[in-house]
């Protein structure tokens, strides 16, 4: 089980709009699966932490995780526009912790905008 990053976002028509991908899908991978040439906008997350939740009896029925979500894109505001737009999407389920740096690679050219993400998942 993980966060359900991809379905709330997948959901949110304004998320839709920005990073398409056929239909019912959107341009938001796991770390390491965005295609070879994928359109551009499109986002990555990661899991960078997480735990159970802790109980003094019992099993937990709760896991925290800590998510990093990477937009990347040919200009600023693609990327700005489309992290806004994911963070919209989650912040009635989720937490944004902390904004990562805005940059540019300077072999690809793309434009990177990070933030990171607490997710609360009921098992």
């Amino acid at each position: 089980m993980s966060a359900p990053l991809y379905s709330v976002c997948a959901a949110d028509p304004a998320v839709r709009a920005l990073i398409p991908d056929g239909d019912t899908d959107i341009r938001l991978y796991p770390f390491g699966t965005a295609p070879q040439g994928v359109i551009k906008p499109y986002a990555v997350w990661q899991v960078i932490g997480g735990s159970p939740e802790s109980f003094l009896a019992g099993r937990p029925n709760v896991d925290t995780y800590a998510l990093q979500v990477d937009v990347y894109g040919d200009t600023g505001r693609d990327v700005q526009a489309v992290g806004s737009a994911i963070r919209y999407a989650i912040e009635l389920t989720a937490t944004v912790t902390g904004f990562g740096p805005e940059s540019r690679d300077t072999e690809t050219k793309n434009y990177r905008h990070s933030f990171d993400v607490d997710w609360l998942v009921h098992r």
